[in-house]
């Protein structure tokens, strides 16, 4: 490095670290910041440090590249060699502005890079990393800013087993957001913008409890954001963790955009977007079991789910277990092109929704005492079942799907279900005689007579 770059930032103290707070541009960063690995002489540091770095920092590259509304958090950097070359400055101003400033330049200065030390990222390799790959083919990126804090690490034995542990405490209180967390906060991602959205506007979804958003836990009150599970004597038809699940299995088809999570959507694909789904879940909501009906009709949302001394005789679609594999197996058959939206409604239609009838009993455990009353089965086995006998009474594909799903409830029911595999194969003559049907109509349409019947 022949010049040299001045930087600058705050000298601040935790424990017993000394550390420096600093603003760098991208370009200081991707030239002067390297990793572990490449400065080489602590080969277990720098396997450390690099274990980490994966393909997905092309996720955090197109990010920076194509999202106008990107951010970075913070790097860290620590020095190889020792502390950095840092050099304490004062603040001065006329006598109007002295006043702001008393307190606010403590320990303000500069560091010096002009190439005496090295640096290398301690935490956030992977920004480093996509940093450096952005910069590279988008020369813009050079003058934006991101904050880095400069620690200092010593190549001795001491000095390493320090700096390995700050990048281990660092790495394990660092606390991640989770999936709702992301759902409550996100706005790249158009289905997480779209469930929100329904919560504010949606005549029956914004209503009160219909959907569980918070959970109150902690002696204090504290607010957390529900999980996928309603609780028995909840009023709520769903969370909205499965509302969110529910938005995107019936998201289907819609603008390419809408399926990028880092990227948001345009203003107008949303708009579309929320005015298909919002037709699809009102459709979807009154041909299980017209449940929307009966809930706004209900004066204990919760008996609906399930009533007093008879679980067996809930609605079915108020279990998220339920809404979560419908909304599955709606979107396989339809996108496989197997019926189309308007069947599958009439399909899901004919259903007995009843939580302890089929199909929907793969998911319940009855009592020995009685069938009227039970609770729900939790493996993800039972789920699966439920899954692959919603297929065959929606679209069955073969004779062997359906013999396979009725073999798997039998094994995990220990008994036989109720619907033969012939009444569920009459879907196949049905679907078979339907592309018969069409495809006489395009034979006919191409034979030399219609043709000259339509001349």
């Amino acid at each position: 490095m022949g010049s040299k770059t001045f930087i600058p930032a705050f000298e601040a103290k935790v424990g017993n670290w000394k550390y420096y707070s600093c603003l760098m541009k991208y370009a200081q960063v991707a030239r002067e910041i390297q990793f572990a690995h490449e400065i080489g002489g602590n080969q277990d540091l720098g396997t450390m440090i690099q274990r980490g770095i994966s393909a997905r920092t092309k996720e955090i590259t197109d990010y920076l590249l194509t999202n106008e509304n990107r951010f970075l958090g913070s790097l860290i950097v620590a020095v190889w060699g020792g502390h950095p070359e840092y050099t304490p400055l004062e603040m001065s101003a006329d006598a109007e502005k002295q006043e702001m400033l008393e307190g606010i330049d403590r320990n303000f200065g500069v560091l010096t890079f002009d190439g005496t030390h090295q640096y290398f990222a301690l935490d956030g390799q992977h920004r480093l990393k996509a940093i450096k790959d952005a910069v590279r083919r988008d020369s813009s990126l050079l003058t934006e800013d991101i904050s880095v804090i400069v620690v200092p690490h010593f190549d001795t034995d001491e000095g390493r087993q320090r700096t390995r542990r700050l990048f281990t405490n660092i790495n394990r209180n660092v606390k991640t957001t989770t999936p709702q967390e992301n759902l409550a906060l996100d706005e790249d991602d158009g289905f997480s913008i779209l469930t929100r959205r329904l919560l504010d506007e949606h005549q029956f979804l914004g209503r009160d409890d219909v959907v569980r958003v918070f959970t109150r836990q902690g002696q204090e009150g504290d607010l957390r954001l529900a999980l996928k599970q309603v609780p028995i004597s909840s009023p709520s038809w769903t969370t909205i963790g499965s509302l969110y699940d529910i938005v995107r299995e019936v998201g289907f088809g819609l603008h390419p955009s809408m399926y990028k999570k880092e990227h948001r959507a345009t203003d107008d694909v949303l708009d579309e977007s929320y005015g298909v789904i919002v037709e699809r879940l009102e459709e979807l909501l009154d041909a299980c079991g017209d449940l929307r009906k009966k809930y706004e009709a209900s004066a204990a949302p919760e008996e609906l789910r399930a009533p007093r001394g008879r679980d067996g005789d809930g609605h079915a679609f108020m279990r998220p277990v339920v809404q979560a594999q419908v909304a599955k197996a709606l979107r396989s058959v339809i996108e496989s092109d197997l019926i189309d939206w308007h069947e599958a409604m009439e399909r899901l239609r004919s259903l007995n929704w009843r939580i302890g009838s089929h199909p929907f009993s793969a998911v319940w455990i009855p009592t020995p005492e009685s069938s009227r009353k039970g609770k729900m089965a939790a493996n993800k086995e039972s789920s699966t079942l439920l899954y692959d006998l919603l297929l065959v009474h929606l679209a069955p594909t073969s004779k062997a799907q359906i013999t396979r799903a009725l073999r798997a409830y039998k094994d995990l029911q220990r008994e036989t279900y109720p619907v033969t595999a012939e009444d569920l194969g009459s879907l196949l003559t049905e679907r078979s005689q339907g592309q018969n049907s069409a495809a006489g109509a395009l034979g006919a349409a191409s034979s030399p007579a219609a043709a000259a019947e339509g001349e």
